[in-house]
């Protein structure tokens, strides 16, 4: 890519590129699955419970049924009721039942007296306290009533989701397909991490790196393998991405070097929405469209590669799926040494955050260069540093996007 063929992408903020790239994505087509196949799917529909939970009023201690009406008389006990077995007749006057916990009322019961606040003397029991009407039992639809929305469209299902739809019956649901993304290494540089590196290769770890953070948004990865800086096979390994995938990811190919065919070829195909971003590490992101399709090019140094995905694929990702909640969580951190901006360019530097004496604080994770990879090990936040020409002292607060358990 020349530089006068550079000069036809301006320089966009990071807002802005989201914002172009936010615009064409949309859900995919929904399927129905068993619910507990459903882990990591994205909900399409709302689940409504199909009756009330509890079904049936049950005890909520083990104790005796009574009728409140009774007062604190003594009850003969005519009757045991273990969960799961049904209700013998209607309680008359004067008459109780032991129940366990979980076990339905008989009919006419109207309170449950624990068994601490008894005395059993055969088949009398007699109460230390007439009991209150209601207590010791859970009512009717008390936790979710029949036709109520128990899981909303948009929710990722985790296992609270699953245990939701179990105890509810719902045995299928809809879901948002998962997206198919292709992933392509480009360069002549490379060779696959098991083969013996010849002089002046590196070994391809963008593919897998990239792979392994669209596995972890829930979507299918699809390797493509290498491209040489070739045209032609650029594009058989493009076109047959975009033939099985809803997604194609490249990484490299995408700066303004003779050889970086990747903007050209997505000129030719499609749209490009994004040439150039305001960012650092990864100026020359690209995104397009193809026949509908998304289209990103990645970097082809390694944390530019990884941190463009967390900040701009990750979440157009998510919105195929159909996702609610999109974006990582944001907070505001105080760094634990200086921080070195760039003049030029919002930069997003990695850091490992924890909380330290009541406040988060962010230690960098080792110099911040684009190649080495060792600086996204440990790091769970990016910190957004703005444009600048002095660096921020230790103590400064900045805000972070947060992309893992903090320390």
């Amino acid at each position: 890519m020349h530089l006068a063929a550079a000069a036809r992408y301006p320089l966009l903020a990071v807002e802005e590129a989201q914002e172009r790239i936010t615009a064409q994505c949309w859900p995919l087509a929904t399927e129905r699955v068993r619910f507990d196949a459903a882990l990591g799917r994205v909900l399409a529909e709302d689940v409504r419970a199909p009756e009330p939970l509890p079904p049936f009023r049950s005890a909520a201690v083990d104790g005796y049924a009574v009728r409140t009406d009774d007062g604190a008389a003594p009850r003969r006990v005519v009757a045991e009721i273990l969960a799961g077995q049904e209700a013998p007749g209607p309680l008359a006057p004067g008459e109780g039942a032991w129940v366990t916990t979980g076990a339905p009322l008989p009919e006419g019961a109207d309170a449950v007296i624990m068994v601490e606040q008894t005395t059993r003397d055969g088949d009398v029991v007699l109460l230390a306290r007439a009991p209150q009407p209601g207590e010791g039992f859970h009512h009717v639809g008390e936790s979710v009533g029949a036709g109520e929305s128990v899981l909303e469209r948009g929710m990722v299902v985790g296992p609270a989701e699953i245990g939701i739809m179990a105890t509810n019956g719902v045995v299928d649901v809809a879901v948002h397909r998962r997206p198919v993304v292709a992933v392509l290494s480009t360069g002549d540089e490379l060779v696959e991490p098991d083969e013996p590196r010849r002089l002046a290769s590196i070994r391809d770890s963008n593919r897998y790196a990239v792979m392994a953070s669209v596995a972890a948004t829930g979507a299918l990865p699809l390797s493509l393998g290498i491209a040489r800086d070739v045209a032609a096979e650029h594009e058989a390994k493009m076109r047959a991405g975009l033939e099985h995938a809803d997604v194609l990811i490249t990484s490299g190919g995408v700066s303004m070097g003779n050889r970086d065919l990747i903007k050209e070829i997505l000129e030719a195909w499609g749209t490009v929405h994004v040439g150039r971003v305001r960012f650092k590490p990864g100026k020359p992101l690209t995104f397009a469209t193809v026949d509908g399709k998304l289209v990103f090019g990645l970097p082809g140094f390694p944390v530019s590669s990884l941190v463009t995905f967390e900040v701009f694929v990750r979440p157009a990702l998510l919105r195929l799926m159909g996702a609610r909640v999109v974006e990582r969580p944001r907070a505001r951190v105080v760094l634990a040494q200086p921080a070195k901006p760039s003049p030029d360019r919002t930069e997003y530097q990695r850091a490992a955050v924890r909380w330290q004496d009541g406040r988060l604080v962010a230690t960098a994770t080792g110099v911040q260069a684009s190649h080495r990879l060792l600086s996204m090990v440990g790091a769970n936040a990016l910190l957004i540093i703005a444009p600048g020409t002095a660096p921020l002292p230790a103590g400064s607060e900045v805000e972070a996007l947060l992309t893992g358990p903090l320390g």
